[in-house]
Order: structure tokens, then sequence, then C-alpha cells
């Protein structure tokens, strides 16, 4: 422990205050991506088998009796879909109206699911920035150091110069690499939540599906009217 602790001192004394700064700024990243990673779990963001099980549970007349806590709790794709079921149980709104109302509900979520990513795309794209900052003022001080010596140049003064200074365009691409990536990743999921939103909904409402569930019901019905007889 001792040991990665003096490791970290002597690198942010090489680097100077921009190295401290992407230190800083790596562990705002670090912090905000794992709250991501644990609120798109725990939503299951992008997952379209939760939500596929539940409009089956739906269409099959096994509707949980925590509905509506659905909307709030569970996925945002589930609670589309228990919104979307909620309205059409009513019976005072047609398709077009039941899509609106969904589609403002899933407009929240999905941006509530967003919120932070901004902060990562700033992350990503400043971070590089003030790596190469920090070598520009490097290189600067490393031939101020040059001009110093006048005629006694010392080529490995120019060259420590040199590799001290660029240490902090690697601190920036190492810090920007990998949150560029994981907000890709996150993006993507959000994209995959929105199309599963679409696609079950209209599932759920197609007149495909009711007629499929109607068809279903009569053919129990009769069913057991002729094991009845």
């Amino acid at each position: 422990m001792q040991a990665a602790f003096d490791t970290i001192k002597s690198f942010l004394a090489l680097g100077g205050p921009v190295v401290a700064i992407l230190l800083a700024v790596s562990v705002l990243a670090l912090a905000l991506v794992i709250l991501k990673l644990w609120q798109f779990i725990t939503c299951s963001t992008g997952n379209g088998r939760v939500a596929q099980r539940f409009v089956a549970r739906l269409k099959a007349d096994r509707v949980p009796a925590d509905l509506m806590a659905y909307q709030k709790q569970k996925s945002a794709a589930c609670g589309a879909v228990a919104l979307a079921y909620s309205l059409k149980a009513r019976g005072d709104m047609d398709k077009a109206a039941i899509e609106e109302e969904v589609g403002q509900y899933a407009a929240t979520r999905l941006h509530e699911l967003q919120s932070g990513f901004r902060l990562l795309d700033a992350i990503a794209q400043l971070a590089p920035l003030l790596g190469l900052f920090g070598t520009v003022l490097g290189m600067i001080d490393a031939f101020q150091q040059l001009q110093g010596a006048g005629s006694n140049v010392d080529p490995s003064l120019l060259a420590g110069g040199i590799w001290v200074a660029l240490l902090t365009t690697a601190a920036g691409l190492a810090v920007a690499m990998p949150v560029s990536l994981i907000l890709t990743l996150l993006e993507t999921r959000i994209e995959n939540e929105r199309m599963i939103i679409e696609t079950q909904v209209g599932a759920l409402l197609s007149p495909r599906a009711e007629r499929g569930a109607v068809e279903a019901s009569t053919a129990h019905g009769r069913v057991r009217a002729a094991y009845a007889g």
C-alpha cells in the first residue's frame, strides 16, 4: 500500500498540476461510471428478456398486484408496458392516445437514465486536451532549461524534459479512452431500451395480439364446456 502511494506521489511530482487534475477527473469519472452501471443493472436497462416476460404475463392475464409499481421500480420498458396496459384496461383512450402517453413516460425515464452522460462526454473530450496542455507546458520548460544551459548543452537534459512532458499526454489518453468506450456502451444500452419499449408496447397494443387473446380465451371456454358436458 505504501509503495503504491509513493508511486502515485512521484507520478504527480513529475507530471505537475496537470496530472493532479487528470487524477481527480479520473476518480470522478470512475465514481460516475460505477453509479451508472449499478443503475443500469438494477433497472435491467437494455435487457429485452425482462420486458418480453412481463408482456407474456399480461397477455396470459397474470397481472401482478403491484402493476403500477412497475412504472417506478422496474425497467423503463416494463414501466412503459405497465402504463400501456393500465390505459388500455380503462377503455377510454384509443391506441394513438395511449402511445402518446407512453411516449412521454418513456422519454422521461430515458432522460433520467441518461443523467451523467454529458459529464462523461466532457471528461472524454477534455482529458486529452488537458494532457496536451501539460505537454506544451513541459516542452516550454524543457527548452527554457536548454536555452539556459548555453553552450554546455546536455542532450539528456532535453530528453528528460521531453519524456516528462509527454507523460501528461499519456495520462490524458489513459483517462479519455476507457471513459469514451464505456459511454458508448451505455448509450447503446439506452438505444436498446428505446427499441424494446417501442416493440413491446406495440406488441401489447396490436390488434393481432388482442385477437389472439380473444381466440385463446374462446377456445379455452369451449374445451371447458366440452369437458363439463
